[in-house]
């Protein structure tokens, strides 16, 4: 088995960007969700709500993010943490309280032009300090913006599969970026990943922290913002959670290895608990 594709997504709900490399450190892969919106009593703002998020694009260059539209051009903001940026408690689900290092005003009015609700852009600075908060987390292991752990793995085979019984259903397949995953693997039966209870890629260990439940983001096309009803139908009829209503699609892991490099192509093995 192979790494296929390595994906990161620097702004919460907003697209995500493909990579051939990707570092690791101890929030995840570097650059990932290290960005968030927020409305203004500091809630996060997602597709689920907002489906016009997916038509923002980001890019990460040196220092920089910029984000951009067809219609609204393009604005960019530092990566780099800055101890002088005023501090927003912002809620992500349960945390409550995380502080964020907000932004600043012209891509908070950026957004709203895009967006069409007041909003502001927050950065993770050198006071943040969110804990995994899932049964598989252990001391030590901390998490970005992203929903619940600090990477998602899937697979082509998982994908294939899935998109198979779609087109039974008579329905178009769907992309791989429905699912916004950072790590997809090729060359493993479908849904193996599932089964994994861990991955070693070279140095890197990965520790399983469960499948990835899946809501109607997944139904929203990443470049333009509309909905339809897969796969999430599709996924209803074999991927519910054993003794609930959700339904699953990838998995989530914690990387052992708080620091390492991944690239498209190396080799993935499943591997036993460290």
């Amino acid at each position: 088995m192979r790494i296929h594709s390595l994906h990161i997504h620097p702004v919460k709900s907003l697209r995500g960007c493909d990579v051939t490399s990707v570092e690791i450190d101890e929030l995840g892969f570097v650059g990932d969700r290290r960005f968030l919106v927020v409305d203004r009593q500091g809630e996060f703002l997602t597709q689920r709500t907002i489906p016009a998020m997916a038509t923002v694009a980001t890019a990460l260059s040196g220092d920089s993010l910029t984000l951009s539209t067809d219609d609204h051009g393009s604005v960019s903001v530092s990566r780099i943490s800055d101890p002088h940026a005023p501090l927003c408690p912002v809620n992500v689900w349960r945390d409550s309280g995380l502080l964020a290092e907000d932004c600043g005003n012209e891509v908070a009015a950026w957004l709203q032009r895009v967006l069409g609700l007041r909003c502001r852009l927050v950065r993770i600075g050198g006071r943040f300090h969110r804990p995994v908060t899932k049964p598989a987390a252990q001391a030590g292991d901390f998490v970005s913006f992203a929903d619940a752990a600090p990477i998602l793995i899937a697979s082509t085979a998982s994908l294939d599969e899935l998109n198979r019984r779609i087109r039974l259903h008579g329905n178009e397949p769907v992309p791989m970026n429905r699912f916004r995953p950072n790590l997809v693997i090729e060359g493993c039966e479908p849904f193996a990943e599932e089964d994994w209870p861990a991955v070693q890629i070279g140095s890197v260990h990965l520790r399983s922290a469960g499948p990835s439940e899946r809501c109607i983001m997944t139904t929203t096309d990443q470049y333009s913002g509309r909905r339809g009803v897969e796969p999430l139908r599709t996924l209803a009829t074999f991927r519910r959670i054993t003794g609930g209503n959700a339904v699953c699609f990838g998995v989530n892991f914690i990387q052992e290895s708080k620091s390492g490099h991944l690239s498209v192509g190396d080799l993935v093995a499943p591997s036993p608990p460290l």
